[in-house]
């Protein structure tokens, strides 16, 4: 496989990962359920559009029936007053008005029959998007409530990218403890043995930390002797007494005190 082959693969494996984790299905239900909000609204203005329309052909033909009515009434005084050419013109009018009755009668058909599909689909169209809506809030609890357990799960094994990320910055901080600490340890020896000067200590500083720790050994071994020679005389006191009021403490390092 050439390099542009792996690199395309890899791509590709990059780019399907991303969108499954920027896809939510939660948000895919949402949308769908939109889309068929719209469908369902657009259907309705659908149906209103023809009611209005067979409310118009109803009135347009109220209208005619009264004129028909009116016709006929006119035909018959005109026969009555003997004016035949009156009532053979009203008769012709009539005539005329059947025939635009029966147009207006078929188109108002029509639409009571549109009317009828628009409102049988309205219904079907109204009853499936319940029921999606039930479905889709339930499926989306499902995956809201495994994703928190997944999180929980992930949290509880120190798995995800969050862990993964606190276990890192946990070891190197562990790390970086133990260079300082092994830092302190090796700097307290340097200083110590005189390898290491401390630049803010005073000239001769070191003779004199040198000079302070013999006298100290110094006076160590002097107490030490002190003691065994008060042990083998019997008498004495093997420890100096500093009393023990609540100022004892004034005498400490001060020699016996005087009784």
């Amino acid at each position: 496989m050439s390099l542009t082959s792996r690199l395309r693969t890899i791509f590709r494996i990059k780019a399907t990962r991303a969108v499954d984790r920027l896809e939510d299905p939660r948000e895919a239900l949402d949308d769908s359920y939109d889309q068929q909000v719209k469908m369902l609204q657009q259907v309705r203005h659908g149906l209103a559009a023809v009611a209005t329309g067979k409310k118009r052909i109803e009135l347009q033909g109220q209208e005619m029936g009264a004129r028909y009515q009116r016709l006929t009434i006119q035909a018959q005084e005109a026969l009555g007053q003997g004016r035949e050419d009156l009532a053979r013109t009203a008769l012709e009018r009539r005539s005329l008005l059947e025939r635009q009755v029966a147009t207006v009668r078929d188109q108002h058909a029509a639409l009571l029959q549109q009317q009828a599909q628009l409102q049988e689909n309205e219904r079907r169209l109204a009853e499936r998007i319940a029921t999606f809506r039930t479905e889709k809030e339930t499926i989306k609890a499902t995956y809201t409530a495994s994703e928190a357990q997944v999180r929980a799960n992930e949290a509880a094994a120190g798995l995800g990218s969050y862990m993964s990320d606190v276990g890192a910055n946990l070891n190197r901080a562990k790390d970086r403890v133990a260079q300082m600490q092994a830092r302190a340890a090796a700097t307290d020896e340097l200083l110590a043995s005189g390898a290491l000067n401390d630049i803010t200590a005073p000239p001769d500083a070191d003779l004199e930390r040198q000079l302070a720790a013999g006298a100290a050994s110094a006076e160590v071994e002097r107490q030490l002797q002190s003691m065994k020679t008060a042990g083998a005389q019997g008498g004495s006191r093997a420890a100096d007494d500093h009393g023990n009021g609540p100022d004892a403490w004034l005498s400490i390092g001060q020699g016996p005190t005087t009784r």
